[in-house]
């Protein structure tokens, strides 16, 4: 492979893996956070309404997940097309 077919085959993968984790984002913050708030209510987690909890708390432990989970990734790619540190 060429230089150049690295650098596209990287900033896919790269693309894919910020799209994914995005995504992740996305449903957390709006769909759970927002839109289903009201029935997600309905649903007890530590004695609170789970809708509350997530846009409250739940959403932050995830998104320290993702943000780990992306290094993860980034640290895996990296070394797989030999641009690591």
């Amino acid at each position: 492979m060429s230089t150049q077919d690295n650098a596209s085959a990287y900033w896919s993968e790269n693309l894919r893996i910020i799209t994914t984790y995005l995504s992740v984002w996305f449903v957390v913050s709006y769909v759970c956070g927002i839109l289903l708030v009201d029935s997600l209510d309905a649903i007890p987690f530590f004695g609170f309404p789970l809708g509350f909890w997530i846009a409250q708390q739940g959403a932050i432990f995830i998104y320290v997940g993702l943000i780990w989970m992306y290094v993860s990734s980034m640290n895996k790619l990296d070394e797989k097309y030999d641009v690591h540190e």
